[in-house]
């Protein structure tokens, strides 16, 4: 695999005293982000950061200066702080790449935003992802999943899983949801490519989210004058006509409801597939009981932690934690790794047990910025690896392991290739 392979450090000891939380304030900022060593925990430096310096002041790309923290307890009790702002038109929002500052300024979606902005356009799409609704999409779910790998498998090996099938279960979901045409699949992921990058610049964002909101310009138009039955119409029907939103506004939430719907789950199924293969045991526990499917789901989203540095924020005032204070107006990023793998509030957190209770993980974030979609994803997770499972029971890597690819520069972690067999 290209990435440096080594093992995690040893988790910190439980029973935290109060020199752990008491850094020397002349530290100087520690470079953020670190990359992983292995693609299925978090950066070994959380570990120490967890011990040591839980609140750790940062230099990101920008070489601006922000705040980590990596603890359970303190990642929950920042994200549902009302003292903090998810607003990334804050000047030290926390953004770990200009392009993303800029343009997310200029775009401004909604899960950058702050009540009652975010609570207006969270409302128009929860109604579409509550769990009745969700569970009402698994046979069209499943169908969709069927008909992508009957064309998988009559191309035959090798091919890319990602590209194959995790991105193409993932962006045929939510295009279908919305009423998109699934004409050019790849499209879509080369949009989250471009804006999800931190190492793109403010114009290359624009121009990808540009390119993207013409295309669901011209459906919204087209629904306005004949409504059917998907999303698009319904927020054009409920909220364009009427004037509760503008075009732009609407365009906004429809771009980052595509972008952060297909992005994370696309990573999920291809680096959960990869973890499978690396630990056949998991494998074979799951063909002999898919009862433990949704466990199993819910401890690789733990595990995996894929949007680990995806909440944002801004302190709005002095904030406390762990005996620092982060200072008003300070960028601050609650890391969603770090407290998934905290082994106070995780039992041996590395390991990964699809028995495990309790599993109260925040790798959908926490508190009113929660993923509005995260039933949906969990149920694309759900039906994409037990029919992998049980439909391809030979699939095996096509190369080395060093010829997976890793995405480390990206929004979500995830892989950008992995060829597989069968």
């Amino acid at each position: 695999m290209r990435t440096p392979e080594t093992t995690p450090a040893a988790s910190a000891a439980p029973g935290r005293s109060a020199e752990d939380a008491a850094p020397d304030p002349a530290t100087p900022p520690r470079d953020f982000p670190v990359q992983r060593g292995c693609p299925f925990a978090a950066p070994a430096e959380y570990d120490a950061l967890r011990t040591h310096d839980p609140v750790a002041r940062v230099t990101l790309p920008t070489r601006r200066e922000a705040w980590v923290v990596t603890r359970y307890d303190d990642v929950r009790e920042l994200l549902s702080d009302p003292r903090v702002s998810a607003d990334i038109s804050r000047p030290n929002f926390p953004a770990l790449g200009e392009g993303e500052q800029e343009a997310g300024a200029r775009f401004r979606p909604f899960i950058r935003t702050d009540a009652p902005e975010h609570t207006k356009y969270r409302r128009m799409l929860l109604p579409v992802f509550t769990v009745r609704r969700v569970r009402a999409m698994r046979p069209a779910v499943q169908a969709r999943v069927d008909e992508i790998l009957d064309g998988m498998l009559a191309a035959g090996g090798p091919v890319d899983l990602v590209s194959a099938y995790a991105n193409a279960v993932s962006t045929s979901v939510i295009c279908e949801l919305l009423g998109v045409p699934r004409k050019n699949l790849e499209y879509f992921r080369d949009v989250t490519r471009i804006s999800g990058s931190r190492h793109s610049t403010a114009a290359q964002v624009s121009e990808a989210l540009g390119g993207l909101f013409g295309l669901l310009a011209e459906l919204v138009a087209e629904r306005r004058e004949e409504p059917r039955d998907d999303l698009i119409s319904k927020l054009v029907t409920d909220h364009l006509v009427p004037g509760h939103v503008t075009k732009d506004q609407l365009l906004s939430t429809l771009g980052i409801t595509i972008n952060a719907g297909r992005e994370t789950t696309t990573s999920m199924i291809a680096l959960s597939t990869l973890l499978l293969l690396d630990r056949p045991e998991l494998m074979e526990e799951l063909r002999r009981d898919t009862s433990l499917m949704p466990a199993a789901v819910d401890e690789l989203l733990r595990v995996l932690s894929v949007a680990d540095s995806i909440p944002l924020r801004v302190a709005a005032e002095d904030i406390d934690l762990s005996g620092r204070t982060i200072p008003a107006d300070d960028g601050v990023i609650a890391l969603l790794a770090g407290a998934n793998h905290d082994p106070e509030q995780f039992d041996d957190p590395e390991r990964v047990d699809f028995h495990r209770t309790d599993n109260h993980h925040v790798a959908f974030g926490h508190g009113v910025h929660q993923c509005v979609g995260q039933h949906l994803a969990r149920l694309e997770l759900e039906v994409a690896l037990e029919t992998l499972l049980r439909r391809v029971p030979t699939l095996r890597l096509a190369g080395d392991r060093d010829d997976v690819t890793v995405k480390h520069d990206s929004a979500t972690f995830g892989l950008e290739e992995m060829m597989v067999t069968w």
